[in-house]
């Protein structure tokens, strides 16, 4: 497939909203202060306030996206479900309304464009991490393949999918089937994590993770996700016993979905 330099008519941008209108107008605004151009825009909200529902329909007027709604909140899942359903485009751009691409990051987007057109076994690109996937083999252009064993040692081998920024096919559902619905966020992201190494995805990983994007959470508009003070906690002793427990977990959750199929 042919890659238009100038613009990213193959892509779709998808972004999930909740409660955070001021944080998805600057990252619109961020997009379009780039001259990154899209296919197509799709802002998928999951039962945002009126006050919130209001500027969406006031930013429509600004930016062209189209918004697809639900008349109560129905957490991650259903949100990520109904908004990827509404793509149209080969690709997907998937972002988070807190997140805000840095300068520069048009050239990192054709870079993986180009890998994936020139990869069709590549399902996605990720572009964000809160930690360096362990086990890389470097590519091109910054971009390393990430590697999956089962006996690779500790739990960071089983994300090599996450919900942070990440290009990826639009016929993603139709390899790793559908998000989760009715649990809690970090639970929905960690089952998709499972179904993409339980059906043998394999993803590109930008090496310089926190140069493309920054994440922003205001005091105004604060993150959604809310985590335990254990999980979080950066002590030794907990951080050892988290690792131990979320190792043997993850590898148990696996053998479980590798059973179930």
């Amino acid at each position: 497939m042919e890659i238009n330099k100038d613009n990213f008519d193959t892509v779709t941008l998808l972004i999930t909203h909740y409660n955070r209108s001021s944080s998805l107008e600057r990252l619109l605004k961020a997009f379009t202060e780039q001259e990154i151009v899209f296919g197509d825009i799709v802002v998928s909200d999951d039962g945002s306030k009126p006050e919130h529902q209001e500027k969406l329909l006031a930013l429509q007027s600004v930016y062209p996206f189209r918004l697809i709604t639900t008349p109560v909140n129905r957490g991650l899942g259903n949100n990520i479900n109904k908004g990827q359903d509404a793509v149209n485009t080969p690709y997907t751009l998937y972002v988070q309304e807190d997140f805000d691409p840095f300068a520069g990051y048009k050239k990192h987007l054709q870079d993986a464009l180009s890998i994936v057109n020139e990869r069709p076994d590549i399902d996605l690109v990720r572009f964000y991490a809160y930690f360096k996937y362990p086990y890389l083999k470097p590519y091109r252009d910054g971009y390393s393949e990430m590697l999956f064993k089962l006996w690779y040692p500790g739990y960071r081998k089983f994300h090599c999918y996450s919900d942070h920024p990440h290009l990826r096919r639009s016929t993603f559902f139709e390899k790793f089937g559908r998000y989760a619905e009715g649990i809690k966020g970090d639970r929905t992201e960690f089952l998709m994590a499972i179904a993409f190494l339980k059906n043998k995805g394999k993803a590109m990983f930008y090496e310089n993770f926190k140069s493309l994007f920054d994440q922003i959470n205001s005091n105004d508009e604060p993150s959604t996700m809310k985590r335990s003070d254990l999980r979080q906690s950066s002590n030794y002793i907990i951080s050892f016993v988290r690792g131990a427990y979320r190792a043997l977990k993850h590898n148990l959750d696996y053998f479980m979905a590798k059973k179930i199929n």
